[in-house]
Formats: C-alpha cells, structure tokens, sequence
C-alpha cells in the first residue's frame, strides 16, 4: 500500500523527505519563487537547493537564518558548495500548533583521531 508521503506530492522537500539524524547536503542554489498554488495569490519565498536531492527546501527566517550560521556567512554567494546538515526538528511550531519542520545546521567534519599525550616523566622506551 501506498504511505501518506506518497499520495501527497510535493514539488518541494518536506518532513517525510528527512528524519531527526538528518542528511549532508551540498548546497547548490538559492532562488525566489512562487509557491502557491495556481488558484492562490502570488506567494514569493527563497528556495534553497542541493546537489543531493532534485526537489528545493522552501526557507522561512528561522532557516534562513540558520543557513547563514551554518555556513558562516551572510552572503549567499558563500553558501554554494557547503555542505550543511537538514534534519526533522520534532519541536517546530506552526499556527500555536507543535508539528514538527525541516532545520539546517553545520555540518562539522568528525575530528582525526590523535595519538595520546606521552607523559614527559614517564620512562623511556
């Protein structure tokens, strides 16, 4: 059988795309766009787009924001090519309502094991 996620197309990344560990994504993009409905008035919102997924993330401030941090910078041109992490944020509020949404954070890259500290009063080898 078919998953709700399924028979409710989106044309842009949504919760169901992510879960809470989230993924690395490489960002490639970043455009204003229309996202209402064709009935709807016009409804411009920036769109940010990865190399790893063919569908864009719609931003609002807090994820604008968080883009800027993220990629340490608050000129988009700086953000192509950095990698970020998107994750599902179980604790995102919309109309005073908890629904969960999709949040970026740094992506840090894990640290190069070092070797211990030798104690310089130990004995020699």
């Amino acid at each position: 059988m078919a998953k709700i996620s399924e028979m409710l197309p989106s044309s842009y990344l949504k919760q169901s795309d992510f879960n809470e560990s989230g993924f690395i994504v490489t960002i490639t993009g970043i455009d204003h766009k229309n996202v209402a409905r064709p009935e709807e008035p016009e409804e411009l919102k920036w769109i940010l787009t990865f190399a790893e997924f063919e569908k864009g993330m719609v931003l609002n401030s807090t994820n604008i924001q968080a883009a800027a941090k993220a990629c340490g910078s608050d000129d988009t041109d700086d953000w192509m090519g950095k990698e970020v992490i998107v994750y599902v944020d179980p604790n995102v509020g919309y109309g005073g309502k908890t629904t969960g949404g999709l949040r970026i954070k740094r992506h840090t890259a894990p640290a190069a094991p070092t070797a211990p500290r030798r104690n310089s009063e130990a004995a020699p080898f």
